[in-house]
């Protein structure tokens, strides 16, 4: 891309050969295991190195399970060190499949199975209003808001006030007392409005209320340690910050209406976004709906233990009935509040759709979460898929939509959905 055109578009730098920043783990690979033709992978990451070219991404990991087997494992270019405003004498960092990235919103996905395995448990009962185990947040007429609710985006509390300050975020105490103290949009759970940040610490309070334990400890016993995950934190330890991935605002700046939405579901504005996000106070702080940090591998071995109903190599996770209730819609398909776009979601989760839904065309039963609108990650009962794609940009809308669109519908094209039922088909 020209410089003139790049300074303009506000992208990283890409070279003409991207064989040189293509990081290919050929043991995690196995295509003939899955009874798959070797062109459908690789017509999948040419779409990956579509979405690549329009530089809005310094870096890209993908991770794709087809009926159990990793079909693809891939990175692309820079952890960090090709951003649109670093200079060419600035040390660059390849991408691997191991880097850890931060999977923003898709952390929601991980900690709402972390409530279902609780409820699984009898510690909590879901439809159980939050003030019955945290009595202090019945405040300002939060008193019948429910733990279901908060997950499904209906808890009338999508976001902090606007004046609050954003070391906030890694104080637990003064997070709480402001979410205690807030005054709902509503109560009765009718309409979604996202909830970008406020009820991951809910929830968080919620757990570690019932437990006892921190919610690290909780997801470090019951999801991370029995999947053998090497990351997979909220935060990342201050030994391992230098190795995560860096994120970069990149693609030309929001302006009115996008930038209001953007304000309006994030807190502040995308430069923000960024500097947070890179700060080591959010990196090593625990926000259960924003940080978890891993690799496109761990979050698409998640998704493929979901889709086997709750069992990762052999060993049982979680019940099957947890993973169904999780994937369950709440409400139909609605325009978000925050994020002006219609939505189904579960209590955890978003959903595709037919004949066209979030996760492609005939995705109805596909689940799965979005982190910062462009890491991609869920799985496909129809199609015995689990896909993971990240990346560190954070453009909002921008010349890349067409090719993150394409990526989504070719995964779609080479993974048709099968003649044989899955669940949760077999039980639609």
């Amino acid at each position: 891309m020209k410089s003139i055109t790049r300074l303009a578009l506000h992208t990283c730098t890409v070279p003409r050969d991207l064989s040189a920043i293509t990081y290919r783990d050929p043991s995690g690979e196995d295509p003939a295991a899955a009874g798959l033709d070797p062109a459908v992978p690789e017509a999948i990451w040419r779409s990956v190195e579509g979405l690549y070219r329009t530089g809005v991404h310094p870096g890209i990991q993908l991770s794709i399970r087809h009926r159990g087997h990793q079909v693809l494992h891939r990175a692309l270019g820079h952890a960090t060190g090709n951003g649109p405003d670093d200079g060419p004498d600035t040390p660059k960092v390849p991408m691997t499949t191991d880097t850890p990235v931060c999977y923003f919103s898709a952390s929601k996905a991980v900690t709402g199975l972390l409530m279902h395995i609780l409820a699984e448990q009898g510690r909590v009962n879901l439809t159980d209003p939050v003030a019955y185990y945290c009595p202090e947040f019945a405040q300002n007429g939060k008193r019948t808001i429910t733990i279901h609710q908060v997950l499904a985006h209906r808890g009338g509390i999508p976001a902090i006030p606007r004046d609050t300050p954003i070391e906030v975020l890694w104080d637990r105490d003064a997070i709480w007392r402001i979410l205690c103290e807030a005054r709902p949009v509503e109560v009765d759970g009718a309409k979604v409005a996202y909830h970008a940040i406020t009820g991951g610490f809910v929830l968080q309070r919620v757990l570690e209320k019932v437990t006892g334990e921190s919610i690290e400890q909780f997801l470090d016993t019951h999801l991370r340690q029995p999947m053998g995950m090497r990351w997979f934190t909220y935060g990342i330890d201050r030994a391992h910050l230098s190795e995560l991935a860096t994120n970069y605002a990149t693609g030309p700046r929001p302006v009115f209406p996008v930038s209001w939405v953007v304000n309006r579901a994030l807190g502040g504005d995308i430069k923000t976004v960024e500097a947070v996000s890179n700060d080591p106070r959010f990196q090593e702080a625990v926000i259960p709906a924003g940080n978890l940090c891993g690799t496109a591998e761990e979050m698409g071995r998640f998704f493929q233990m979901m889709l086997n109903g709750g069992v990762w190599n052999g060993r049982r996770i979680c019940q099957e009935l947890t993973v169904r209730r999780a994937i369950q819609q709440f409400g139909s398909l609605q325009i978000d509040r925050t994020m002006l776009v219609p939505m189904r979601f579960s209590a955890g989760l978003m959903l595709g759709g037919n004949p066209v839904g979030l996760w492609g065309p005939h995705s109805r039963y596909a689940f799965g979460h979005v982190g910062l609108i462009n890491k991609l990650c869920w799985a496909d009962p129809a199609r015995d898929i689990s896909v993971s794609l990240l990346n560190t940009g954070i453009p909002i809308v921008a010349h890349h939509l067409p090719a993150l669109v394409r990526f989504v519908y070719t995964v779609g094209r080479q993974f048709p959905v099968l003649p044989e039922a899955r669940w949760p088909l077999s039980a639609a």
